[in-house]
């Protein structure tokens, strides 16, 4: 039970995060890119980027800010997806990048906080 409202929370959070990234001139190229068992929760395309984006909604400071929850073991599973997908599709003359939208909310309502290029393939 707490399993199934923890995953309407995230595709809630999912859904403001392709709402928000719309709103902003991003063309959505895949919601829950899955490979294997891992998966992206939004490909989209920025300009000349490919942008691989981690959502993370909280509603709780307890565990801090939701953009810190993405530890380096969760950053080499994304990258792995990304790799996998930039093998699989070309875009040539683009670059890419990984960012991270968090949605916090701890106030009653919701904050999107969007950080470009995260974390970095280092």
């Amino acid at each position: 039970m707490k399993k199934m409202r923890t995953v309407q929370k995230g595709r809630s959070g999912e859904k403001k995060a392709v709402e928000y990234l719309k709103s902003k001139g991003f063309e959505i190229l895949f919601t829950n890119y899955r490979y294997g068992h891992k998966e992206i929760d939004i490909i989209a395309r920025d300009k000349n980027n490919v942008v691989f984006i981690e959502v993370k909604a909280g509603q709780s400071k307890s565990f801090g800010p939701p953009q810190g929850w993405i530890n380096l073991r969760k950053q080499k599973k994304i990258v792995e997806v990304a790799t996998a997908f930039l093998q699989k599709y070309e875009f040539p003359g683009c670059d890419f990048r990984f960012d991270v939208i968090a949605i916090d909310r701890s106030s009653g309502k919701e904050m999107v906080e969007h950080i470009q290029n995260a974390f970095t393939l280092d």
